[in-house]
């Protein structure tokens, strides 16, 4: 199978999207921001909830603070310190000692040590690898795999497979101090195959999409593909401290837990910061929340470490099988946005993880219980999984390569996977700035303007030309193409000072979506609702310093429900 260079002009920026309201998430948070008030520490909703319900049972919380703080903390209240942190620890607490924790004059913050859980649910060609594999795409560009890229996998494990022999340059395991990070789920070794898989023989055409990068693999998921937050904490700290050693530019966190509080006090969210500070490019999956078990769509329900900013976010695309990208849609389970508490604009790119064929672990909890999932056997198995999971593997083999090409700054990598990505139906809550295109990302680092002449089915380039103008004349599919200081697509998309996208989508001091959706200083959505000093959103909801929702539920210093 083969694809082609795409070029859309598609320059979008992460937002906060203030105008989105969730009746739950507002009880949620109201009574957070209520029982906080009579406490000392920030407290996640989790520990909130188990506090009103009677703290019955032991739990297990992550408070920040040094070894000394944390030695004072646990002697006063009797409390087992589980695991030191490089900025603070889990200590078990005991059953009814959860308040006097939490009014502690020395504790800060207070987070659940919650559940994390693998996101699971053609990449190669869709995205366009397999091109930039081959060399020659452009003039005197050779071939790029991302050779010699760290790529930190925080999974399961990675198995010992002939894919990625010599190339698992290191492995630890988080969930045991004597273990020996062994993949006993298989999550973790089919999301370093979509990475970094090489073909075993010069016959076998497995290929990731980075087939020259290294593996390091840090297990922090069972044999169930659960794990704890400490640990993934852990995990990404011992990836900084070792980054020089292994060549470490991609952290891969292809799992996720509920967002319980906001990314500043998250501190799943805290350790993603400082890899970003340190340099480190952090790739995580968006969740696979995106409808309800009756097949109602969900919204707000992005998990974390995916609520970070400092992440590139990732939902997942169906395919449907093909390279070409005029059937690819939005995978109807891949959660969207926005995030619950910061309200930002979430996922940031979506990829290919709809039934993506990749590398199974022998003898796994996934190849023993779901054979229907097996495709093939003995060395020839392959394991077919869906979800965010496969789609955030996808781009961190795209960040290895466009590292790999002297691509600097983590910022600079997500605007180009962002700028250069192709638009996908949805909206910005469930696609983000659209589709990663790594073809289209490279091109966009090179000197000139690359021009492609396409098939009618949108598969294979039949001619590739160099255009060192800044303004070229294109054909594709009979639509024009200018790119010049403003780019018209197609029917009719303008990028200048601002954007005119499609039916009627203008981007620039403001945005007009669709049918009337115009965000600026104010929001007008639909038909006729307003925000400016509050919002008023669809047939009567009002937000600014108090809330009318739907049929007469009114927030303010006290609430109206129902009638």
């Amino acid at each position: 199978m083969a694809t082609a260079f795409r070029r859309f002009a598609g320059r979008v920026r992460p937002l906060t999207l203030s105008c989105v309201v969730f009746a739950g998430l507002l009880l949620a948070a109201a009574g957070s921001a209520e029982g906080q008030g009579r406490r000392h520490a920030r407290i996640s909703r989790d520990l909130e909830q188990r506090l009103r319900a009677g703290d019955t049972e032991a739990t297990s919380v992550i408070v920040p603070g040094s070894r000394e703080r944390i030695a004072r903390i646990a002697a006063r209240h009797g409390l087992r310190i589980r695991k030191h942190l490089e900025t603070g620890a889990v200590l078990d607490v005991p059953a009814g000692m959860l308040d006097a924790v939490a009014n502690d004059s020395e504790v800060d913050q207070l987070s659940s040590n919650h559940l994390v859980e693998a996101h699971m649910g053609v990449t190669v060609q869709t995205i366009g690898a397999d091109l930039v594999q081959q060399g020659g795409w452009a003039p005197n560009v050779g071939p790029l795999t991302g050779a010699g890229i760290g790529v930190a996998v925080i999974d399961s494990g990675v198995a010992l497979v002939p894919e990625l022999r010599g190339r698992i340059v290191a492995s630890k395991d988080f969930t045991d101090d004597r273990g020996l990070g062994l993949d006993q789920h298989g999550h973790g070794t089919h999301v370093a195959g979509i990475i970094a898989a090489a073909g075993a023989t010069r016959f076998d055409e497995t290929r990731g999409v980075a087939p020259g990068a290294n593996i390091i693999s840090l297990k922090v998921l069972d044999a169930q593909g659960k794990g704890v937050a400490g640990d993934v904490i852990e995990a990404i700290d011992w990836a900084i401290k070792h980054r020089a050693r292994y060549n470490i530019r991609v952290i891969n966190l292809s799992l996720g837990g509920a967002a319980m509080q906001g990314y500043a006090d998250d501190p799943i969210c805290q350790a993603v910061e400082r890899a970003y500070r340190a340099g480190i490019v952090v790739v995580a999956s968006a969740g696979n929340y995106g409808k309800t078990a009756d097949g109602t769509r969900v919204y707000g329900a992005i998990t974390t470490p995916g609520i970070s900013p400092f992440a590139i976010t990732v939902g997942a695309l169906n395919t449907k099988g093909t390279p070409y990208r005029s059937d690819d849609e939005i995978a109807s389970y891949s959660s969207k946005g926005p995030t619950a508490v910061d309200r930002l604009l979430k996922p940031d790119v979506v990829a290919p993880g709809n039934k993506v064929l990749g590398l199974a672990a022998p003898g796994s909890t996934l190849v023993r219980e779901h054979p229907e999932l097996v495709v093939g056997n003995g060395r020839n198995a392959r394991l077919q999984l869906s979800g965010t999971s496969m789609a955030a593997a996808a781009v961190s083999g795209a960040v290895a390569v466009l590292t790999e090409a002297r691509v600097r700054g983590t910022e600079t990598i997500r605007r180009l996977l962002q700028q250069n990505s192709v638009r996908v139906p949805g909206g910005l809550v469930a696609t983000g700035a659209g589709a990663v295109s790594l073809d289209l990302a490279l091109a966009a680092t090179l000197p000139g303007e690359l021009e492609t002449t396409l098939h009618a089915d949108g598969t294979k380039p039949s001619t590739i030309a160099f255009c060192a103008q800044v303004a070229c004349g294109r054909q594709t599919f009979g639509n024009p193409l200018l790119w010049g200081d403003g780019i018209i697509w197609g029917d009719g998309i303008i990028w200048g000072d601002g954007i005119i996208w499609g039916d009627g989508i203008i981007w620039g001091d403001g945005i007009i979506w669709g049918d009337g959706i115009i965000w600026g200083d104010g929001i007008i959505w639909g038909d006729g609702t307003i925000r400016t000093d509050g919002i008023i959103w669809g047939d009567g909801i009002i937000w600014g310093d108090g809330i009318i929702w739907g049929d007469g539920i009114i927030w303010g210093d006290g609430i109206i429900w129902g009638d």
